[in-house]
């Protein structure tokens, strides 16, 4: 009883907490839930962008993120529960992207990639998961990429973040089921967001002659798609409310014409693999004595 008189807002009502949420898609992501009727506890590093570029609510609690430092998740944790008494979602949104040829980004710029979009979300989580245990249910939305599905050229940090946060989600939701809790992994396509602005994009610091001319083509390329990506990220953070809505929720949610169009060519290319050598494969256990 003590709990509700508390919270009496709170009743009905699923109490989001969204990383990132100063700019790009985890902004769409925190107005969406509110404007379906839910709180939000909407972070980021500079808690004025935040709101800013999230606006006014009686539902929505504004707290500093850097998802870098597990003592920041720990502490947007015990926010979020000190006022809105629970957590029922978690988008892990916030990230970056650091775009170059392997040999040309260096170890550090490579650490800083895993460190935002990999063992970021996996602070946050950790900061999360005794609340989730505690209530008996949850939800751990990750959002990784066509990226996480498929290599590509120039994304190589990017795409050891995001197989890692796939293979990582994948561990994960055996391990938390019993309580209660489950995960999605969401594989958006090019959606118009700021991630590749240089706001969040940064090339690699290292400069190889070999590369050089190709670097060039594709730096000059990844810039001049910034706000020309078909996928509306409003439309994206929509859809994600209707997911989260889902009983039990997906395991994956593939976002964008051109993702499923990755992923039916990623299923195909893994199938075709696998048979490939399947004599072969076949041949490889102990020859056990007669």
């Amino acid at each position: 009883m003590k709990q509700r008189e508390e919270h009496p807002r709170t009743t009905g009502k699923k109490i989001w907490l969204v990383t990132g949420a100063g700019r790009g898609m985890g902004v769409d992501i925190a107005k969406a839930a509110l404007a379906a009727g839910d709180a939000v506890v909407a972070t980021g590093r500079d808690t004025k962008a935040v709101e800013k570029a999230v606006g006014k609510s009686s539902d929505l609690l504004v707290v500093k993120l850097d998802v870098t430092r597990l003592a920041d998740a720990e502490a947007a944790s015990r926010a979020a529960v000190d006022r809105f008494g629970r957590i029922d979602i978690l988008v892990n949104n916030a990230g970056n992207f650091f775009a170059g040829f392997f040999e040309e980004l260096s170890p550090e710029d490579i650490e800083k990639q895993l460190a935002a979009n990999l063992i970021g979300p996996m602070n946050v989580t950790r900061a999360v998961l005794p609340v989730m245990r505690k209530q008996g249910s949850g939800h751990i939305i990750t959002i990784s990429s066509s990226a996480g599905l498929v290599g590509f050229e120039f994304c190589s940090a990017y795409a050891a973040a995001k197989f890692g946060v796939e293979g990582w989600t994948e561990s994960l939701q055996p391990e938390i089921a019993p309580f209660g809790i489950n995960t999605t992994l969401v594989n958006p396509g090019f959606f118009r967001t700021q991630l590749i602005s240089d706001k969040s994009m940064t090339f690699g610091s290292l400069s190889i002659p070999d590369y050089e001319e190709r670097r060039k083509q594709l730096q000059t390329w990844w810039t001049s798609q910034s706000g020309q990506q078909v996928g509306d990220p409003a439309k994206l953070a929509a859809g994600l409310v209707q997911i989260a809505r889902q009983s039990p929720p997906p395991r994956r949610w593939v976002a964008g014409a051109d993702a499923v169009k990755t992923a039916e060519q990623k299923a195909k290319d893994l199938l075709a693999q696998a048979r490939a050598f399947r004599e072969l494969s076949s041949s490889l256990a102990h020859d056990e004595p007669a």
